[in-house]
């Protein structure tokens, strides 16, 4: 029987089951941060807080109330769920927490930056193969490493990555690219390259902090790479390069109708996804975090917050439509990273002009539309 007559291939974007869902607004994805402590210090970081923090221990949701998420989560229809931090191995339940999440049959994802890696981890991920381990590799030197980390823990990350390969632990290598190590992103670039067989990821627009720390926010500020620089990471990476370069065909068919209504989030968030911090905060994104738009747990469902406080937040709309801002009308704001969340974190309203991210936006269209997508 000739099985072309009825199969058809299609992308995983293209899957029909997506687009439902979309339409439907099905809860599909949850990341859930369940500590912001972390044993590195990252000048560029925008959660982290000491690794024996009494008071984010203290704050810091129970076993049970995760539990408690995981379960209603999955009874909305869930299928992947990411565990983030600070660094989530410093939870000492880190384990009973991962392991039932992967009993519900969840697809379980961890952001980890491997240094407290242990055999109990490796036989813990050999039981229950994870989706994805993320590791960010912030040097391939003790000097860079520690420029960025300022925590002395290179050896221990290099080791847990050997650790993790060694025993056949699938891994995804990523990198940020920043002042203090951009004299070795090359470097870290084939690093990853060479020791996973996933995608490498580079990203290069460092996020302000959640907690608007006044001096921690003027060092990541400090870190952040020009426009040029910034271009010239994104060449390194054929996917993304690739990415971008079909971005600049349509840039000139994306502004917005100044008679349209405009709403605050013209993004993703909370079309299939969301996020809860590690003290029971809902949000809509990881980076949406003004207490205007977040709901919290403690007080109430993760339904509730899904079908009742998401659409509320989903449906603001911009309140001075006579005063549009130029972004808004921009050709280009396709390749622009800013959001709505981004624009609060750096003190903006409205999706008001932010000069830097326009600044590599500009520049992304006139290099990229130099270059041929890639194959």
């Amino acid at each position: 029987m000739d099985q072309s007559q009825y199969i058809k291939t299609v992308t995983v974007p293209q899957f029909s089951l997506w687009q439902k869902a979309k339409k439907a607004r099905t809860l599909l994805s949850l990341a859930i941060e369940i500590t912001p402590r972390c044993n590195n210090n990252c000048v560029h970081c925008y959660i982290n807080q000491p690794e024996r923090d009494s008071l984010s221990v203290h704050n810091e949701l129970s076993l049970e109330k995760w539990t408690d998420i995981i379960d209603s989560a999955c009874e909305m229809g869930a299928l992947w769920l990411l565990i983030s931090g600070g660094e989530p191995l410093l939870r000492d339940d880190f384990s009973d927490i991962y392991i039932y999440a992967k009993k519900k049959g969840l697809l379980v994802s961890v952001f980890t930056n491997a240094s407290l890696i242990s055999k109990e981890h490796v036989s813990l991920f050999k039981t229950f193969p994870p989706r994805s381990l993320e590791i960010t590799v912030y040097g391939v030197s003790n000097l860079v490493h520690n420029r960025v980390t300022q925590a002395g823990l290179f050896n221990k990350t290099m080791a847990g990555i050997r650790l993790l390969k060694k025993e056949s632990i699938p891994i995804t290598l990523k990198a940020i690219a920043l002042k203090s190590n951009y004299c070795e992103i090359n470097q870290i670039y084939d690093y990853c390259k060479s020791n996973s067989d996933r995608p490498v990821r580079i990203d290069s627009l460092l996020h302000l902090r959640y907690d608007n720390d006044p001096e921690k926010n003027r060092k990541i500020l400090s870190q952040r790479l020009s426009p040029d620089r910034i271009i010239e990471i994104d060449k390194i990476d054929h996917m993304k390069c690739d990415a971008i370069r079909r971005k600049c065909t349509i840039v000139a068919n994306t502004h917005q109708n100044a008679n349209d209504q405009i709403k605050m989030l013209r993004c993703s968030a909370g079309i299939n996804s969301c996020c809860i911090s590690f003290d029971g905060i809902f949000k809509l994104c990881t980076s949406l975090n003004n207490n205007r738009y977040t709901y919290d747990l403690k007080n109430g469902t993760l339904q509730e917050a899904w079908e009742v406080f998401t659409p509320t937040i989903r449906n603001i709309s911009l309140s001075n439509l006579k005063d549009i801002k130029k972004c808004f009308s921009c050709d280009i704001e396709q390749l622009c990273a800013h959001c709505a969340a981004i624009d609060d974190l750096e003190g903006v309203s409205d999706h008001d002009h932010l000069p830097y991210y326009c600044d590599v936006a500009k520049m992304r269209l006139v290099q990229f539309k130099k270059i041929g997508v890639q194959t």
